[in-house]
């Protein structure tokens, strides 16, 4: 019996939603369209609906727990779904400048080139260059900007076990490349762990 009342609810919650979907999508729509470019939209629009979805039963003019019933006053639910696509929207732009900075960080680090003067680093930067992209950033980011595993996986997305393990390998592979330890071992290969992103 619960579970027919749990089935119940999620079809109230269901209908509800559809009908505020039919009400607020198009003006939401219109909304982000004169405030960020159209290849933005889509997605911006999608994670605001997916808030909705999630918080139906705090939207205004959508009353909780009635599964029929008409479809909600605009003037009652847009103010609100406005807050939320505003807010959606906020956030989007935020990803989208830590991604470019991200990006224009690593040009900055890749064009960096080694000094000039006595110090000779072209087998370094050779070693480096072997590497798999994501590998090379990881150790890049350890290196030269003195980050911890756990600050290089929220920069890279991956986690902090993750970065440990391809930080390790990174280092033996640029060791055994540059002459510093034997990477010949049995039963291993020197491409061990690369990565092809």
């Amino acid at each position: 019996m619960e579970s027919m009342t749990e089935q119940e609810a999620r079809q109230q919650q269901r209908a509800r939603f559809e009908r505020l979907a039919h009400v607020v999508v198009e003006p939401l729509h219109r909304y982000l369209l004169r405030r960020t470019s159209a290849d933005l939209v889509e997605d911006v629009l999608a994670e605001t609906m997916l808030v909705l979805w999630r918080r139906i039963d705090d939207v205004p003019g959508v009353v909780p727990g009635v599964g029929t019933g008409s479809v909600p006053d605009p003037d009652d639910v847009l103010p609100w779904c406005y807050g939320v696509a505003r807010g959606c929207l906020s956030n989007a732009r935020r990803a989208d400048g830590r991604r470019l900075r991200l990006v224009e960080r690593l040009i900055r680090t890749h064009e960096q080139r080694p000094p000039t003067g006595p110090a000779d680093h072209g087998d370094l930067h050779a070693a480096l260059d072997s590497l798999g992209a994501l590998d090379r950033e990881v150790v890049q980011l350890w290196a030269w900007e003195g980050l911890a595993p756990r600050q290089i996986a929220d920069v890279t997305g991956l986690t902090s076990n993750a970065v440990s393990i391809r930080l390790h390998r990174a280092k033996k592979r640029l060791a055994a490349q540059l002459g510093r330890k034997d990477a010949e071992r049995a039963g291993h290969k020197r491409d061990e762990g690369r990565s092809s992103q």
